[in-house]
């Protein structure tokens, strides 16, 4: 039978020849990942099940990123918890700060996913690994709990939405700007519990860091994963870091799609989510009005390399806006060291920004850039829901890097084309 490549992977993971949407299939998985803020309620519903062992201490991976370094006594409390979980399982996959990224970055970087591979992650954001070719989705922190404790997982498989985009894309729009697109077009519940499979010549042409923003904002349609099926730029991505035997699926001619959506991208401009929904989306041309207190760059969805560089090239020999705050977040150490070497991190600090440490941070109103009652901040994270990233009378927009800079310069939300 004719399967999706997401029913393919399900189907092998649940030890069946083939799955259909709807079916209730037991599933075993490859990784299993939470973090410190999700983390400490699983470790105790494990305690609480008497569990003794994780299903494999190999395949467990808990990354503090999200209130570290810690930012009051509760999150140090949490951490701590996490910690000594780690160091009582034995856990192989366990990463401290100055070690730790945003775990949808570091977990790819390092190898820990590949394509094929079924994960499970106690985060909304972990399908963002359906960029290489894997089935990934997140969990609440209860079944998480089980998943560490057995290894399975029990799944309704999802039927599949097809979206192609067609034309060339021009330039300052990408993978960010795609998505968005998207969830503009379909709604935050356009693709309630399916699967979103990214297809067409214009993914095809996209660098690894735009196929990962577009898998991980899947879930602000409603989708339980997002999925671009591998090829060279895949294999070229995980050559040498997989710590994993790849498997690269495709979907077969004659898959069954619950629909297909095909998205000419040819006139697309950059794309702007006005709050409160990143579904209400507006090309850039009509947000020239939008004034900014504060510029955010970085987080799962754009807090990679090419983001920064993106960014870097707009802010070089320019200055932020007087009174706008600017501020840098690089994804991962790796990022970060790379980003000092390019000279990346000296840009961005002779433009009047702030650098943090690698963490989610402002993102979900953690710290590192909290937003006081009338602020207004545009950022290139996923999500921009009443009070996301401070204040319920805060305001949050979403864009791409290289707006964001644009931005911060102008002091409004703008182009560099405006530069």
């Amino acid at each position: 039978m004719p399967m999706t490549i997401t029913e393919k992977i399900l189907a092998r993971h649940a030890g069946l020849e083939s799955v259909a949407p709807g079916d209730l299939i037991e599933a075993k998985v490859d990784l299993a990942f939470a973090h410190d803020f999700t983390a400490p309620i699983a470790i105790q519903v494990f305690r609480q099940i008497g569990a003794p062992r994780v299903f494999d201490r190999r395949r467990v991976a808990l990354v503090a990123d999200h209130f570290v370094p810690n930012k009051d006594i509760a999150s140090a409390e949490q951490a701590k918890l996490m910690r000594e979980f780690a160091r009582e399982q034995d856990l192989e996959l366990y990463y401290e700060v100055g070690e730790a990224g945003i775990g949808h970055v570091l977990l790819p970087e390092q190898g820990l996913v590949v394509p094929g591979q079924l994960v499970i992650g106690a985060d909304s954001h972990t399908c963002a690994y359906g960029a290489l070719g894997a089935f990934s989705t997140g969990v609440g922190s209860t079944d998480f709990a089980a998943v560490m404790a057995t290894g399975e997982i029990w799944l309704r498989v999802p039927p599949t939405i097809r979206v192609e985009y067609t034309g060339s894309l021009r330039p300052l729009v990408g993978g960010k700007d795609l998505i968005l697109r998207l969830i503009g077009e379909i709604g935050v519940e356009g693709a309630l519990y399916a699967a979103l499979e990214f297809c067409g010549d214009v993914v095809a042409g996209l660098s690894m860091p735009h196929r990962f923003a577009m898998a991980n904002m899947a879930v602000e349609a409603g989708a339980k994963n997002g999925i671009i099926e591998p090829d060279g730029t895949t294999k070229a991505y995980v050559q040498g870091r997989a710590r994993w035997e790849p498997l690269y699926l495709a979907s077969d001619a004659g898959a069954r799609y619950e629909r297909t959506i095909t998205i000419d991208v040819s006139a697309m401009e950059p794309q702007i989510a006005f709050p409160p929904s990143p579904a209400n989306v507006r090309p850039v041309s009509e947000a020239k009005h939008v004034t900014l207190d504060q510029v955010f760059i970085g987080s799962c969805t754009n807090g990679w390399l090419e983001d920064l560089r993106d960014a870097a090239r707009v802010l070089k020999g320019r200055k932020k806006a007087k009174g706008l705050r600017l501020i840098v977040i690089p994804a991962s150490p790796t990022i970060l060291r790379e980003a000092t070497k390019e000279g990346l991190v000296e840009t961005f600090l002779e433009a009047g920004a702030v650098v943090g440490p690698p963490c989610c941070g402002p993102c979900l109103g953690g710290h590192m850039g909290i937003l006081a009652s009338g602020e207004r901040a545009l950022a290139t994270t996923n999500r921009n829901f009443v009070g996301r990233m401070g204040h319920p009378k805060s305001e949050v927009y979403l864009c791409n890097p290289s707006i964001a800079a644009a931005s911060a310069v102008l002091g409004r939300i703008g182009s560099p084309d405006e530069l």
